[in-house]
């Protein structure tokens, strides 16, 4: 028998799960990913940028080159749990650890799926996978590095599933064909210190910047986009750090989100929000400042033909219909989109992060037989 049909996606999840690949820690989950793909006669090559452990793997020399994308780092486990967040134990049918559902689950899935369609002969055309060890963290030395390092390196992919658990009450019944964008902004006013008895010897910053934050709400950002939700924006933090009564601030500082869709780019929000609180510094006699600490950008991939085949997958493997969306937080596909068509496909996300994260055994293995059919489909097609 073909070592291939060894694999299952469970004891492969449940091999992964055991190694606490915290981010950036690779912990041993690049090297067992590493050993498992070259067995099915994969080229893989690592790429180290800082702390963080990198691979790519491609296996064919032609185009189109379908990848499979995840991450193996988890978050840290917290306290709580019923068992050992990395001992992968499974009780009545429920596999629990910390990657149960985001997602070293996944990529056991693919892998999985991969050796049983090598079995049936080597695509027309490529398969590849990119994984990381930074996307529950910056962010930063991860996909996006790869990515950078595989254009110059004259690499092309074509069309990319990440595997991130997208499914809501059951699995399936969710695709995401498009993440909203995020902006995470500080904005500092900075006035004169003074007595509130002598208010004109001092210089308020905290009145320009309440009258910014309530210009920028006031503002209704956009009644949606194709696919997507209205933008919206949310202060979550107002500090001004002043245990007196009697006196006037030296500065005041707030943080806001914005959760974007594709009517807006970061650089006119940015513009926008800079010219708002210019204003009311300027009316105050104050000095506005801003930071950003942290930035993604949205992206779509429009419903055609590469969503139709995953849809069609899903259908036979789990035997509902998925509905496309846009919805929950940021992901690598950010990246991806920029260099290839992209979509998400995984688990339920009900217990990502949370303590005794857990998933059905059941599920990793039809989700194994889901990917595979995306396969089939796509290198039929």
């Amino acid at each position: 028998m073909d070592a291939r049909t060894l694999i299952d996606p469970v004891d492969l999840s449940q091999a992964l799960m055991r190694l606490p690949s915290v981010t950036p820690t690779e912990a041993g989950v690049m090297d067992l990913a590493q050993t498992t793909l070259e067995a099915l006669g994969f080229r893989v090559k690592r790429y180290k940028f800082g702390l963080v452990d990198n691979l790519y793997a491609r296996i064919g020399e032609a185009r189109p080159n379908f990848c499979f994308a995840g991450h193996l780092d988890v978050v840290p486990p917290g306290d709580g749990w019923s068992s050992d967040p990395f001992a992968a134990h499974i009780r009545d049918g429920m596999l629990y650890g910390r990657g149960a559902t985001d997602m070293k689950t996944a990529i056991a899935a693919m892998i999985t799926a991969t050796d049983r369609f090598l079995g049936g002969g080597k695509p027309n055309g490529s398969i590849s996978f990119l994984l990381t060890c930074d996307e529950e963290g910056p962010a930063v030395d991860g996909t996006k590095r790869v990515l950078e390092a595989l254009a110059a390196e004259g690499e092309a992919i074509d069309h990319c599933l990440v595997g991130e658990p997208t499914s809501e009450a059951r699995v399936g019944d969710v695709i995401k064909n498009g993440r909203r964008g995020s902006l995470n902004v500080v904005l500092t006013m900075e006035g004169k210190q003074g007595h509130v008895a002598y208010p004109r010897r001092a210089h308020n910053p905290v009145t320009p910047l309440v009258e910014t934050l309530a210009a920028l709400k006031a503002r209704r950002l956009d009644d949606g986009a194709p696919g997507f939700d209205p933008s919206n924006l949310e202060v979550t933090s107002i500090d001004v750090g002043n245990p007196a009564h009697n006196v006037i601030p030296q500065r005041a500082t707030a943080k806001l989100n914005i959760r974007f869709n594709t009517n807006h780019t970061m650089e006119t929000l940015l513009a926008w929000i800079d010219a708002t609180a210019n204003a009311a510094a300027e009316r105050a006699a104050a000095r506005y400042s801003r930071t950003i600490s942290s930035q993604s950008l949205a992206f779509y991939t429009d419903p055609g033909p590469f969503t139709d085949l995953i849809r069609a997958s899903v259908k036979e493997c789990f035997g509902i219909e998925p509905a496309l969306a846009t919805t929950g937080g940021t992901s690598d596909a950010r990246y991806l989109r920029l260099y290839c068509q992209v979509a998400e496909l995984g688990l339920r996300n009900e217990t990502a992060h949370m303590v005794d994260e857990h998933c059905a055994v059941e599920d990793v293995r039809t989700l194994a037989r889901c990917y595979e059919a995306v396969l089939r489909r796509y290198f039929a097609s």
